[in-house]
Formats: C-alpha cells, structure tokens, sequence
C-alpha cells in the first residue's frame, strides 16, 4: 500500500527539517535569511553582522537608531515595518522565530502551544490571583502565534473610544488584510452554531465581514484554508532591510534615562541575550527619535515599573530608582471573562476555532469552538480553555493543586475513555467588563510574572451579564440546529454539570454551581487571553500614547485600553501598529514620507 502522507503532515515535516538544519549550521547562518535577513540573534549584537546583513559596514554595536521598539508583537511588527520604510529601526523581541514551530504553525496544534509551560514555549504561563490560567506570547509576532486567530474590525463607537483619526484607521486595515488575513471555509458545526444564533434572534444574518454589526456574522482569520498560521512576523516582509534591525531573544530588561534636564529623557534600552549577556541599544540624538514600547498589557506596565516609572513607594520597596512617580502604572487592569458550556457529540468532527459569532445587545459576545482533544496524542495535554475531559481539577481541593499534582492528573488521562475527548464549547464573553484589578511587581526580574489581578465580577453588572450570557447559551443550546449533533436529549443542567468538571482554573467549586448561575460563572470563569490596562490613556500616556511626565517614550499596545475593542481585539492592534507608524512618519517628515 503507497505511503499517503497528508499537506499538514508534509508541511510539519518539512518545517522540522528546517528546525535540524539551522542546529546544525549553527548561529552566523540562519535558515530564514533569504526572506528577513534582518533577522539575527540578540548574541550578535556585540559582532559585526554576517555578510548577508543590511548594516555589514558597520556593527550593530555602533548603531543608534531613530526607533528602539521594544516587543515584536501583534502591534511591534507593522509598527517596525512601516517606520523602516524612512528611518531606523531596532526591534527587541524576548522570544523566538516561530517559523519552525509546528505548535505555533497550525491550527491543529492551537491547545498544545498554550498548554506548553516549558521555558522555550511560544507562551508564557501566568496565573492570576484570581486563580485563572492565563498566557503571554514569548515569540517574535506576538499574540497572532498562539492566538484563535479570528479576525474582525472593531466598531466605530470603539474607534471613538480610542480617539483615532477614521480615515487613517481604514487607511491602515487593508494593509494588514491583503497580507495576512483570510475568509475561513466554514465548517459544518460552525454553520450550526451560526444558524442556532440566528434562531434565538441574534440577528439580522451579517454574512462574511470584518465589521463589527450587531447580529450574527462570519469574521476573518489569519488561518489560511490549510490551517496554516499566517502571522504578524509576515508584515515585516514589507519593511526596508536596509533600515530595519531585528533581534530575537532579546529581553528588554530597562529603559535608560538621561535625568540632566527638566524631564528625564529616554535614551537606550538595557536587554540581555539568549546566553544572558547584557546588551546597551541607543537612540539617535535627532529630533523626533523615540523608544516605544509594544510589550502588551502584561509586558508594557512591568517594564515602566522596571524602569522607575511607577508608584514611588512600590518602586522604592524594591531599590528601584524613581525616574517618574506615576500611581497609576499597572492599575485599572480588566480581562474579559469567559463561561463555558461543553456540547457532547454523537459523532467525530472536525477541529475548529473561532469562525462565527453572534454580536448581542445584552452586552456580550457568543462563540463556539470543536474537536480538540480528540486524538491519542492530545489525550496528554492540558487543553486550556478547551478542555473537554470530564472530572478535571476542580474535584481536587484548592491546596492540592500543585504542580506536580497537574503533572500527575496529566499523565493519567490515557485512562479517560477515549469518548469523553469527543465535543465542542460554546463560549461565552462579557464585552465590557466593569470590574477591574491590578498589576505589581514581585521582583526585578524580567523573567519572572507581576502578581496580576482582575477581580472578575467584582461589579455587579458583570455578573448579572454573565447570567444573561448563559441563559442566552441554553437558549442556543435547544436549537435543533445543535441538537442533531448531541448523543441525546440534554438537560441544561447537566451540560453545566459537565462544564463544571472540565473547567480549569483554581477557583473552589460550590455544589450548587448548576443550580445557581450566578455562582457557576464565578465558579468557572476563565480567560480567552484580552486582557488590557495597566498604562491608561490620560493616566499614564497621553493621547498620543507618550508617557506622561517623560521624553522620547510611548506604549502603544492593549495596555492603553480601557476596554477590549470589537469582539477580538486582534485587528485593532494589528491595525495600531500601521496607524502609529504612518502617523508618527507623517508628523515628523511630512510629505517626504512618501506613504
């Protein structure tokens, strides 16, 4: 019998083969030369660049740059790019290449690159204290390489909110659209979810769009139709190389200051490298020559604090020298929570991830996901939010789950039946969460998580939309168009039952969590990773995102949010990077920036 191999199974292999040829090679050559050869190390920093550099007359060393960016991320990324095009950029990422990283690169592997704790994931585990699992990308793209993917504008209510200029915003979307962004094929059960909105009157039916519309609608994803990743690193195929610096693996570990003149001044970025040698990048002197910061809602604040911008009785407990007292760094966090319900099928179905969704009026958002979890392989992973195993953690008291106890429950589902792994969820998210925490230091430790806290359902309101939001689900959930794939007739309470016991956070469970809807979405509230806040518009930055107080600073990410703009606030900040750049470009050059 010939040997079939599938596209996913040959494109996997093929990105391994890569992986094994650049160990081999070793570091002054790198497989993805040809496409960024302005991608290099961070260890190169210190060495004159190879010859297939753009700066080969000159070493990295000796470079200032007119943009220090620091977080090559969702919004780093077209934001280096669209500012190489005239001028100099250094872009720093923590992270990685995602290129070759199969967990990163494919939509079958979604659950496995989150639920990845090692040191080398593309995500970073966080736990909040509200017992939440959460994550941070740690890769070059940022966000777009661990993400669901799904893609769709936010409203222009929400661009208001942000005080952007409209035209420049649907100036910058369709350059990020025509280079990453794709119409998803929908599959069968996404179509049922869809119709099901429709029958319980979520409508009008809005089609295939990118706009935010009240109703029911089929958005974009940066999967393309092989279930292949396209992420935000793509944009930089766009950038000058002659301009443009990129060095991954390294970890920004303080902005530097000249504190001489009436306000302290930025003038370099102190990050070490993937052997833990400390580097020293600097800003051009000429006018208009800025660092900013794109590190995310977690990254962005921690760095400010780092780097003394923060409360002063917070910054001085840990011996850092005060540049800015600002009380509000790291304050005003918000995450959008998330309640789930899990659907048992009676049949095998496709692996999917977010392709409809249903816009309410009642202030939050209905999404559906399917078929993680289903193969022998996945059996030994932790699926995060897409846990479909029944008796998970929350039978085990809040004390006993430790790591090593996650580690053992891990390795034991082999003996799950095989058929538990076969569902679906239907999410469940608050739109505009009015409870809010917040975030501090710990240590000075780059590496190491602030303590973060979100205080989900703190305010009232947001419990009661939760309510709402559940009821909306049940309502759903008897749609004959969900039905046909359930194994039977279902009561509600006992699809919440089951919800209860795949749900993974280290919150305490109640008995009465099916009883009592307010008490299972507190009970089972998770993440689905929109976090914002921390470094507020007119608190920390201004409305140009310039941090208050300083010079030659800004943060321009979901840090600035005081909400989470559309459904998914990826295309906002993908767009905000384009944004940014054609702005910042325009105001300091004028017409000479040609774009």
């Amino acid at each position: 019998m010939p040997l079939v191999l599938s596209t996913s199974s040959i494109i996997i292999n093929i990105s391994l083969f890569l992986l094994l040829l650049t160990s081999c090679q070793g570091k002054t050559t790198n497989y993805w030369d040809d496409e960024y050869p302005f991608i290099r190390y961070a260890s190169s920093f210190s060495q004159p660049p190879s010859p297939v550099s753009s700066s080969a007359s000159t070493s990295v060393e000796e470079k200032a740059y007119d943009y220090i960016i620091v977080g090559g991320g969702t919004v780093g990324c077209p934001l280096a790019a669209t500012l190489s095009q005239n001028l100099s950029v250094l872009l720093l990422e923590r992270g990685g290449v995602p290129f070759a990283n199969p967990n990163v690169s494919f939509l079958q592997n979604f659950h496995i690159s989150i639920a990845d704790i090692s040191p080398t994931s593309a995500s970073q585990f966080f736990l909040s204290s509200d017992g939440v699992f959460n994550a941070r990308a740690r890769v070059l793209g940022g966000g777009t390489c661990i993400n669901a993917g799904f893609y769709t504008r936010p409203s222009a209510r929400d661009i208001r909110r942000l005080n952007l200029d409209a035209k420049l915003v649907n100036e910058s979307y369709p350059w990020i659209e025509d280079q990453i962004v794709h119409r998803p094929k929908l599959s069968p059960w996404q179509g049922a979810v869809k119709d099901g909105l429709l029958d319980v009157g979520i409508s009008p039916d809005n089609g295939f769009t990118y706009d935010h519309l009240y109703g029911t609608k089929v958005g974009g994803t940066i999967f393309d139709r092989f279930g292949r990743r396209r992420t935000a690193v793509e944009l930089l195929r766009s950038a000058n190389a002659e301009k443009l610096d990129v060095l991954i693996h390294a970890t920004a570990q303080k902005i530097l200051f000249d504190t001489t003149g009436k306000k302290p001044r930025a003038i370099g970025v102190v990050f070490k490298d993937e052997t833990g040698k400390q580097h020293q990048a600097f800003l051009s002197r000429r006018q208009g020559s800025e660092i900013i910061v794109t590190s995310g809602a977690i990254g962005s604040p921690q760095l400010l604090l780092l780097s003394g911008i923060g409360p002063r009785n917070d910054l001085k407990k840990l011996n850092i020298p005060v540049v800015q007292n600002n009380e509000f760094v790291g304050k005003g966090m918000s995450d959008n929570p998330m309640n789930t319900v899990f659907v048992p099928f009676n049949r095998p179905v496709e692996q999917t991830l977010i392709e409809t969704v249903g816009i309410t009026k009642i202030g939050v958002y209905i999404e559906a996901s399917s078929g993680f979890g289903e193969s022998t392989d996945n059996i030994s992973c932790n699926h995060g939010i897409l846990s479909a195993e029944i008796g998970q953690l929350s039978t085990m008291a809040p004390k006993q789950r430790t790591k090593d106890a996650i580690e053992a429950y891990r390795r034991n589902k082999r003996n799950l039946p095989h058929e538990v792994f076969k569902g679906g969820f239907i999410l469940q998210k608050l739109a505009s969460p009015k409870s809010t925490g917040q975030l501090s230091l710990t240590n000075t430790n780059v590496d190491d998580n602030p303590r973060v806290s979100f205080n989900y359902f703190s305010h009232p309101g947001d419990l009661q939309q939760c309510v709402d939001g559940i009821r909306l689900v049940e309502k759903l959930l008897a749609s004959k168009h969900l039905t046909n794939y359930m194994p039977g007739k279902e009561s509600f309470e006992k699809l919440l039952n089951l919800s209860v016991q795949a749900n993974v956070n280290f919150i305490p469970k109640h008995t009465n969590d099916t009883k009592s809807v307010e008490q299972f979405c507190k009970d089972t509230v998770i993440t689905i990773w929109h976090y914002h806040g921390g470094c507020h518009v007119g608190k920390v930055v201004s409305p140009n995102y310039e941090v208050l107080g300083v010079h030659r600073l800004r943060v321009v990410d979901g840090s600035t949010f005081s909400h989470s703009p559309g459904t998914n606030p990826q295309a906002t900040l993908l767009m905000m990077g384009r944004y940014m750049g054609l702005k910042i470009l325009r105001q300091r050059l004028g017409r000479e920036a040609g774009i």
